[in-house]
């Protein structure tokens, strides 16, 4: 299966720093369900760039900007994905969560 979003990455040489069109291009791949890995292909960068975009550390006020292209891009989609910030999820446990066993 073919998909037109999937893209070799670039050379060594050809790669580039992230622009904030990039970025706001990024936002708009999340929220199309572009998976990360692809992303991460398509912009020959590490993946936890992609996460420093979602995250706001890098590029801030990109996710408004790109909130405007999208409705512009896509009007009508936007009710059928949550715009709002990205979510980190801790791995650690909570410590809350050793209450639920027995000292027997």
């Amino acid at each position: 299966m073919a998909v037109a979003f999937l893209v070799e990455p670039p050379p060594a040489v050809a790669r580039r720093p992230l622009t904030e069109n990039d970025a706001i291009d990024i936002w708009i791949a999340r929220w199309l369900r572009i998976r990360p890995v692809d992303l991460k292909r398509r912009y020959a960068c590490d993946p936890r760039r992609l996460y420093e975009i979602w995250e706001e550390t890098r590029f801030p006020g990109s996710r408004a900007r790109a909130l405007e292209e999208f409705r512009a891009r896509f009007p009508g989609l936007e009710a059928r994905f949550d715009p709002g910030p990205h979510r980190r999820i801790p791995t650690a446990p909570d410590p809350a969560q050793l209450s639920l066993f027995s000292d027997a």
